[in-house]
């Protein structure tokens, strides 16, 4: 890639960040403003106390430097006001701007069919082979990564990199021309200073953090990802004999991650040192120019004066606090150049405000092979793991598409909050009383568990699920759905973790119209692995291992037109 091919490249990713994080112009230039005001402040206060210096050395009359000192006094001030100034609107933009693009990642992700696009076979490697952050199948942990850190990351060019390099190219420039009006040769080494520290120094900087980014990212994601599997399975993969294998996986994910860290640093050592090292070249060769001008007598006629010589010295030294921050702002622009990227991966490439138009272009090649909802009150829908039937549920709750009014998807792992029971069913409906949610607690079988508790429905649940069993969270869950105002509930496995006969009796209740537990109007659909006998379910869908969808009306196993290959993914 050529230079104006990358040149080009970060102008692109640029704009694309300035459109994700929808920023204000407005705002943007009110921070710069503040900043530029700031270090302004600074370099006025170096230059004019450096003068004031030198004109007190000659000792004039008092009266004389009055107003020179009260303008020191009021740099000092205003440089510490608008530092502060400009660090509010810096973060109000960047914390704007987050929140904005993680509002439209989550929009995109809600529309997207990334996770369909899963490779046949795909599996997460214990072993920590698979390495995550290319274009492999996402886990937990890679959107863990992408939602948090990568976002952060993004919004953080806006404190970092625009701000900085705005502010650091305006007092660049003032600050040669100021000192070429002393001495055009000491402009001129400034200038030359200036530009290593400010491109020089930020390029090997971006090197750094390049090589780094490249190194690292795959190994902390990665982690993540081991991390989250641990966390969130550590009984199921001791049971299986496998926990100490993830455990091993993430200790050299972040082993790795580490040794890449290290040797990246070389060029980020190189560009720490380049800032010093054209401070002094500045001041030395300003103090050779100086000295060469003020001469042995103290100031010939037409030679530097004392006062002028004293800026020319001691300006430099200020001038170089703006293009201090931006070998860091390199380093950022790279590690969010990189997260843009990977954000633009989950949609597959595309435009974030083109997710609407791709999942009902999606949705329509899925909904002309899936059938349709059946008629029927009482429908349950069964398979082997990873035959599709958590895909057909969404499928017909519209989640790849447009939401269909009146049909809620209730997904097996949908979340508990950390706040009370009631809180947690008014997640369905906001408006739940509290005799609704015992009555529909106490119809899913927690009687017991409510009388239990020490504030009824009123008792928090600290830590969310982590404060109730896996079988009293399906429960919850259930009773969460019961208490939905919509028509037709598609229920995800609600039976799971719980005893066998009591997870039949519960099924064959869902399943029978006239059981009470869910009013005979409303159409109920669930998911199960395996179907109890003596159930009233009025249809039975089917789908085998081999992606084969079949339709029977109460049980008389007559095949619909939905008998076909369907490509679903493994869910």
């Amino acid at each position: 890639m050529t230079a104006a091919d990358g040149g080009a490249s970060v102008r692109d990713d640029v704009r694309r960040m300035w459109a994700l994080l929808e920023l204000s112009r407005w705002r943007v230039l009110v921070a710069i403003g503040w900043g530029v005001l700031a270090l302004g402040s600074g370099l006025g206060l170096a230059a004019l106390a450096a003068w004031l210096i030198a004109r007190a050395w000659q000792m004039p009359p008092v009266l004389d430097l009055s107003i020179a000192v009260v303008t020191v006094r009021a740099l000092g001030i205003s440089r510490g006001l608008a530092r502060y100034l400009e660090r509010l609107a810096t973060r109000d933009v960047a914390l704007r701007a987050m929140a904005t693009a993680r509002t439209t990642v989550y929009r995109t992700l809600a529309g997207s069919d990334f996770w369909l696009r899963r490779p046949a076979g795909s599996r997460t490697a214990v072993d920590g082979a698979d390495r995550s952050g290319a274009d492999g199948p996402l886990r937990r942990g890679d959107l863990l990564v992408r939602t948090g850190s990568d976002i952060d990351d993004l919004g953080a060019v806006v404190v970092r990199v625009f701000v900085p390099v705005a502010v650091a190219a305006v007092l660049s420039a003032v600050a040669i021309g100021l000192l070429a009006t002393i001495s055009v040769a000491a402009a001129a080494i400034l200038a030359g200073a200036l530009t290593l520290s400010g491109i020089v120094a930020p390029w090997l900087s971006a090197k750094a953090a390049r090589e780094a980014e490249r190194a690292v990212r795959a190994d902390r994601a990665e982690f993540t990802a081991q991390a989250l599997t641990v966390l969130d399975h550590a009984a199921e993969l001791r049971v299986a004999g496998r926990l100490d294998a993830a455990l091993d996986a993430a200790t050299k994910a972040a082993r790795r991650a580490v040794a890449a860290e290290d040797k990246a640093a070389a060029p980020s050592a190189w560009s720490a040192a380049a800032t010093p090292l054209s401070i002094g070249a500045s001041v030395l060769g300003a103090l050779l120019i100086g000295i060469a001008l003020y001469g042995p007598s103290g100031g010939a006629p037409g030679a530097m004066t004392p006062m002028a010589l004293t800026v020319l010295v001691l300006l430099p030294l200020s001038a170089f606090e703006a293009v201090g921050p931006l070998p860091a702002a390199a380093q950022a622009l790279t590690t969010a150049r990189a997260a843009l990227h990977r954000l633009i991966r989950l949609d597959g490439g595309a435009r974030a405000d083109d997710a609407g138009e791709r999942s009902a272009a999606f949705e329509g090649p899925l909904s002309q092979q899936l059938p349709e909802i059946p008629a029927g009150r009482r429908i349950t829908v069964v398979g082997p793991s990873g035959a599709g039937k958590t895909t057909l549920l969404m499928t017909w709750a519209g989640l790849f598409g447009t939401p269909r009014t009146g049909v809620t998807f209730f997904a097996e792992d949908a979340h508990l909050f950390g706040t009370s029971v009631l809180e947690n069913l008014r997640v369905a409906r906001g408006d739940v009383t509290e005799e609704e949610a015992e009555t529909a607690l106490r119809t899913v079988g927690l009687g017991d568990w409510l009388n239990s508790l020490p504030e009824g429905v009123h008792t928090d649940l600290i830590g969310g699920a982590a404060a109730v069993s896996g079988g009293q969270r399906r429960r919850i869950l259930l009773a969460r759905a019961l208490v939905s105002p919509a028509r037709v509930l598609l229920l995800d496995e609600p039976t799971e973790h719980l005893e066998a006969e009591v997870g039949a009796d519960l099924l064959r209740a869902l399943l029978d119209a006239g059981s009470g537990l869910v009013a005979p109007d409303r159409t109920v659909v669930v998911v199960t692995h395996q179907l109890p006998p003596g159930n009233r379910a009025d249809v039975i869908v089917h789908i085998d291992a081999s992606a084969q969808v079949t339709v029977d009306f109460a049980g008389g196993g007559v095949p619909t037109s939905a008998h076909r290959e369907i490509p679903l993914p493994t869910r």
